[in-house]
């Protein structure tokens, strides 16, 4: 018995210990929810109502079987695609996400060093609790910026301008969100932008010291591209509510195409008939989006949108997809339906949560090795060979 001891000294954990042991997304989900307060992480986590498309969206994913061809040399694998005319090393996209710093205080700056260390674009927010200046400042990833168009459109040419001057690449107009979804996760936890110091979040800061250590050790907590409410964090969800417009219409696209010099991309386009009027407008891709589940419950899940708009319009705009991608399957399965890339959001946060920068780069990596892996077993050495011909109806 002697020899099949392996018994380690005990010690204590530490954020590269916890990594080690996360084999997987579902992995990192656990230990960021152990890591975060309730209300930060069904932020996080949550979706829209009864949550429907929530659950959806990843069991679309189960109705596709993945169909191997034996006996390729698949020595040697190649992961490069091109996304909006820029090379990237991996078919992922780093998408937006508000709050960002609430999940760790390094917030936006790691992620945004993670996408270039990988080689991948990050998609800086609206929303975003680090400016778009300063995440530009971290390094020489490939910057998209998210735009939403407010009420005050003065303060969206704003942001365009900035986006513009910094040097971001593309521009990602989000179009599903004419008002906010009901996060009942967030409206029973009563989260706020910062978070309220009262009973109950102290009994949770109780149970996670360490997030709340970083949260009040860090710079405070707010819209940092909302040049009105970055003096008065406390009116920061008030003033944003306020700002999403129901009268926002495809009309508003000629003077945003105007206002950016670059591609032009729509992220929310779930129906043939839209896709076909955002490239009969000049838009350079869409991204097959129901913004994971958190704004209209009940929506179809974005795989299977995806297949029906890739076989409308495919070939007169690149496709881009989102929500419920937690395996490498799921990424080859997104890109034989049509997508040129995949953009990822809860799962980075929860490696933002659990180790920072480190927690991101490991995301990168379980993607990496699971799409290198599955390719080799379908029998494909490049992403372009991931089409139909790789894919089938369960």
């Amino acid at each position: 018995m002697a020899s099949l001891l392996r018994l380690e000294r005990p010690r204590l954990p530490t954020d590269a210990h916890r990594l080690q042991r996360c084999h997987t997304v579902d992995d990192l989900r656990t230990a960021a929810r152990r890591r975060l307060p309730r209300a930060a992480f069904d932020y996080v986590d949550g979706g829209a109502e009864d949550e429907v498309t929530l659950r959806r969206n990843r069991a679309a994913f189960d109705d596709w079987e993945l169909v191997p061809q034996v006996l390729r040399d698949v020595g040697a694998v190649d992961l490069r695609t091109e996304v909006l005319g820029v090379s990237c090393a991996l078919p992922l996209v780093l998408g937006p996400t508000g709050f960002t710093r609430m999940v760790h205080p390094d917030g936006e700056r790691a992620v945004a060093a993670s996408a270039e260390r990988f080689g991948v674009p990050y998609v800086a927010a609206t929303l975003g609790t680090t400016s778009l200046e300063d995440v530009r400042a971290v390094g020489d990833a490939a910057l998209w910026f998210q735009l939403y168009v407010w009420r005050d459109r003065g303060l969206s040419k704003d942001l365009v301008a900035r986006a513009q001057d910094a040097g971001y690449r593309a521009l990602v107009l989000t179009v599903d969100t004419p008002v906010p979804g009901a996060r009942e996760r967030d409206q029973r936890n009563g989260l706020t932008i910062p978070p309220a110091l009262d009973l109950r979040t102290l009994v949770d800061g109780a149970r996670h010291p360490r997030w709340w250590w970083g949260l009040l050790g860090s710079e405070p907590l707010t819209f940092a591209n909302v040049r009105h409410v970055a003096d008065q964090p406390t009116a920061g969800m008030e003033f944003v509510g306020a700002q999403f417009d129901p009268t926002v219409s495809w009309d508003d696209l000629d003077w945003i195409a105007d206002a950016w010099d670059g591609p032009l991309v729509l992220k929310g386009i779930l129906s043939p008939a839209d896709a076909r009027r955002a490239a009969d407008h000049g838009v350079d891709a869409v991204v097959v989006s129901n913004h994971g589940g958190r704004q209209l419950d009940h929506a179809p899940a974005t795989l299977t949108a995806l297949d029906v708009i890739a076989q409308e319009v495919g070939n007169d705009l690149e496709l881009l997809v989102d929500s419920g991608v937690r395996r490498g399957t799921d990424v080859a399965k997104a890109l034989a339906l049509g997508a040129r890339a995949v953009l990822l959001g809860r799962p980075y946060l929860y490696g933002l949560a659990v180790a920072g920068q480190a927690g991101v780069e490991r995301v990168l990596e379980i993607y990496a090795a699971e799409l290198l892996r599955v390719m080799q077993l379908l029998g494909v050495t490049s992403v372009a060979q991931l089409d139909r011909s790789v894919v089938q109806r369960r």
